[in-house]
């Protein structure tokens, strides 16, 4: 079996053994739980990621007049974050898990996506958990929003029903794992960030 980028793809996990009893009791608890509570946590799991934008852009203002290094690492964030996808996506590619919703035929909140949309790991997971690592090293006092922001959208996913506890878990792990180097070499670019406040791109990188 191969891949979509030509490489041989790994065997999937077996998901329902690794978690697949407590992905079926936080669904049929989301079953059981009210209509308003389950609203706010599919809302979270379709849109939050929006939030995340957000705060990046607030963080990147923030920057601006601060040191070069904060300043590079604000602009390179939504960068890390897609590098973060990237290898997310890869991985979903070669570890080809079926999603639970139909390995287990669980009554879910979200519809189930069709077959070839794998599972693991989490892209939501991995998005959220890259930004929050990205606005955690840039600014503190958005990464304390962030950080728990990120916790919840990976939460979200398993209680809608389209990922194992252990997809969510894994995406978090790496959306980290990548965001947290990336971030760190991107603060080394204080010296392009001071060259750049002295030319027409000032906007970007300091208050005018």
């Amino acid at each position: 079996m191969m891949a979509p980028s030509g490489l041989p793809a790994v065997i999937a996990l077996d998901g329902p053994s690794v978690d697949g009893p407590l992905y079926t009791r936080i669904t049929a608890l989301a079953g059981r739980a009210p209509d308003w509570l389950d609203a706010l946590v599919s809302g979270w799991s379709t849109y939050g990621l929006g939030l995340f934008g957000l705060l990046m852009a607030v963080a990147w203002w923030r920057a601006r007049p601060g040191r070069p290094g904060r300043t590079a690492m604000a602009l390179a964030a939504p960068a890390v974050v897609v590098a973060a996808f990237l290898v997310d996506t890869l991985l979903k590619s070669l570890i080809r898990e079926q999603r639970p919703c139909r390995t287990l035929h669980a009554l879910t909140l979200e519809a189930c996506p069709p077959p070839g949309d794998w599972s693991f790991p989490s892209n939501h997971a991995a998005i959220a958990a890259a930004a929050a690592a990205a606005l955690w090293l840039t600014d503190r006092r958005i990464g304390a929003l962030a950080v728990p922001a990120a916790l919840l959208m990976a939460f979200s996913r398993v209680w809608v029903g389209a990922h194992y506890p252990h997809d969510v878990v894994l995406g978090v792990l790496v959306g980290a794992g990548i965001a947290w180097p990336l971030t760190l070499l991107a603060g080394r670019g204080g010296p392009v960030v001071e060259r750049l406040r002295g030319t027409p791109l000032r906007p970007l990188v300091a208050p005018r």
